[in-house]
This record gives structure tokens, sequence and C-alpha cells, in this order.
């Protein structure tokens, strides 16, 4: 085993580069390709030539990019972060935001809504913005009157028969995944706006979770796919184990413990869920976390994806940094220098800034664009990571 000192270097060198990579390459190459200044808002993504891509916009990437750019003046970034949170805030705002106070799921390349029923992600993820910009004073005066709007809309006309909330691509089909953005939205809305109805929402989604989510059928993992009932979907789907998210449930559940008096029987559910993730989901051939499993735990997909790794990343240094025994913090601190490591390798392409999103089992990448999609993932992995603790007490 390393010695705690190893493990905390190691990993302080990983944080500086990726830190570095963030603030001199990131940031400024997504601002300056990624933001379209004619049309308004943010591109898709940026193909590995350094030329964005013309596609239809979905609203998730527009409040993903205002979160990044809010985050990036958080960590100090000297460009201009205020505006392009406005910039931001101005296209999403002005061009996804419905009459009934809900968001457009996507506008089309021609820059009109496509009309389906609004997503419940595209809904977490409107707040999660709105919270963000809110938290770095950049959101509009009205921004806590959107939230409050959304989060009225949704228990008026989206409350499920069994609990939790309705509103996803295939309405057959419900999932766990947009009620953890939920849950991580709530979370941040409770800090700025303690009065609000935030509390309550992130206190149902956790019990949805404990009680639905969460099967101890399946060895205790979270599912994704259920039907109204929140019985497991049909089918493979309803056995489908995304080791990300056992991760990054993983990570929502300590924040929401210790955010109640440190619920220690919560704390040991995101251990367990963490656990699952680490002992079945890490390739160490490739030194990556892969995409699903099976419900006996066997790898059904190996093919992996960027923000998986983040995931791991994250979960590994929440968990670092409220653990007080100091074996284990030295477990979670290494699995954070892994983590790392997984998600360098993304990141290395030609053009720096970039990066690449889809792993084959085979160690190639799927050549495509880099997808916008993937910053808030990446940008809130090192945000954690910017936060790192000494071994030895929490702080």
């Amino acid at each position: 085993m390393h010695q705690a000192s190893d493990v905390e270097a190691e990993l302080a060198s990983h944080r500086e580069r990726l830190l570095r990579w963030l603030l001199d390459d990131a940031l400024p190459l997504w601002w300056s390709v990624g933001a379209d200044r004619a049309g308004g808002g943010f591109h898709e993504a940026i193909d590995l030539a350094g030329r964005p891509v013309r596609a239809e916009r979905r609203a998730r990437v527009q409040a993903r990019q205002i979160f990044t750019y809010s985050v990036g003046g958080e960590l100090g970034w000297t460009g201009p972060w205020r505006e392009a949170v406005a910039h931001g805030l101005d296209y999403f705002v002005g061009r996804y935001r419905r009459p009934d106070g809900l968001f457009w799921n996507a506008l089309s390349v021609t820059g009109e809504p496509i009309g389906s029923a609004p997503h419940l992600y595209e809904q977490a993820f409107a707040l999660l913005a709105l919270a963000t910009a809110s938290g770095v004073a950049a959101a509009p005066p009205a921004a806590e009157i959107m939230a409050e709007a959304i989060a009225e809309r949704l228990y008026a006309e989206r409350r499920g028969i069994a609990g939790g909330f309705t509103g996803f691509s295939d309405e057959q089909v419900y999932q766990s995944d947009p009620h953890m953005h939920l849950l991580e939205a709530a979370l941040a809305w409770e800090r700025i706006a303690p009065d609000g109805p935030w509390r309550r929402l992130a206190d149902e989604v956790v019990e949805l979770c404990l009680t639905r989510f969460i099967s101890p059928q399946h060895g205790g993992a979270l599912l994704e796919y259920f039907d109204s009932t929140w019985a497991p979907a049909a089918g493979a789907a309803g056995h489908a184990i995304w080791p990300g998210h056992q991760f990054e449930w993983a990570g929502l559940l300590e924040r929401w413990a210790l955010a109640r008096e440190g619920r220690d029987d919560i704390r040991t559910v995101a251990r367990r869920l963490y656990d699952i993730g680490m002992r079945h989901g890490i390739d160490a051939a490739r030194g990556v976390a892969v995409f699903e499993l099976a419900s006996d735990f066997s790898v059904r997909e190996p093919k992996t994806r960027l923000w998986v790794q983040t995931e791991w990343l994250k979960a590994a240094m929440i968990l670092a940094r409220s653990e007080n025994d100091p074996q284990r913090r030295r477990g979670y601190l290494g699995d954070a220098v892994a983590a790392t490591k997984a998600l360098t390798l993304f990141l290395d392409v030609p053009l720096r800034g970039l990066w690449r999103d889809k792993l084959l089992d085979d160690g190639t990448w799927v050549e495509e664009p880099a997808p916008a999609s993937s910053f808030y993932h990446i940008i809130d992995a090192l945000r954690v990571l910017a936060q790192s603790p000494t071994v030895g007490g929490n702080q």
C-alpha cells in the first residue's frame, strides 16, 4: 500500500496538471470556439480539428455550459467567465423557456423549439444552471422565481402514481437518472434559498432512491429503468447497473447525509454503492470504469465513456473528504489517483482543451467531435478535486 504522503503527492501532481489544462486550455477554447457569438448560446460540439459543429441544440447542453463557466469563475479562471455565463443565460432563458415556466428540450438547427413534451432531465439541468449562476451572483434577479416555477409545475403536473416525477423520453419507461439530477439541483438551491421547496424535493428524491432505485434483489445496486410503479422495467433494461451512477449517487447521498446532520445510515448506503462500482466496474487492463454491468455484476457493456471516469473521481474525493478512518481515506485517495489517470486518457488529444468521449473494449477510440455536454462532468470533478483534503482529518 502507498504511504499516505505518496498518495497525496501523486494526487496533488495530477490535480495541478488537470487544473492547468482546465484554466489554460479548455475554458478558453470552449469560449472562443464553443460559444456562438452570432446566434447566441453554445455549440453542441467541437470537432477534433477545432471547428464548431452545427447541430440541434439540447437544452441540457446550454444549461451545462452555464454551469461550467459559473464554476470556472469559482476556480479562478481569469477569462471573461461572467460574460460567458450571461451569454448562456440570455440565450437559454430567452429561447428555451416556455410560457408555462418549463424549458423546451431542444432547438432545431434553425432555432425553432422541438415540440416534444418537456423532459424531466432538461428541467433538472435548468434548475442546476440557475442555481449555480445565482451562487456566483451572475444570474438574473428572477432566477429564483424561475426555479420555483419549475418546481411548482413538477409538483402540480408531473407527479408519478408511485412517487417521483414523470417526463421521460419514453413515458413507458421511468428512469432514476433525471431524479439524480433533480437531487443535485435541489441541494444546490437549498444552500442559496433555504426557505424554498428545495429541502422537501431533495428529501423526497433520496427517499425514492432508498426505497425504489436501490434493489436488494440486485445486491444493493442502484438500477436505471423502471415501470410506473417503480418496479424494475421488463427485460434486460430492468437489470442494467451503471457503475458511473453508483459513483454519482454515492457522492450525492453523502452530501445529502452530511447536510442532514450526518445521517450515518445513508452514508453507509453511499459507501455500499461506491464499493459496487469499485469491485465490479473497474477494468484493470484499460484502467477505466466500464459503462454497464448485468444483474450478476458481470460486464455487459465494456465500452465506456468519459463521464463515468469523472464520477468515479468525484465520488472518491467526496468520500475521502468526509472519511474519519485514515486507512479508508487513503484507499479513497488512491482510487482518486486511478480515476485521474483514467480521465487523462480521454483528454489526450492533439488540440488541448478537447476530449474523446467513448473508449471501446479493445482500447481504441470512437472518432467523433468532442461533445460540449461532457464539460459539466469534467469541471465538477475538478472542482471537487481542487478541494482535496489531507489525510488524517476532515476539512
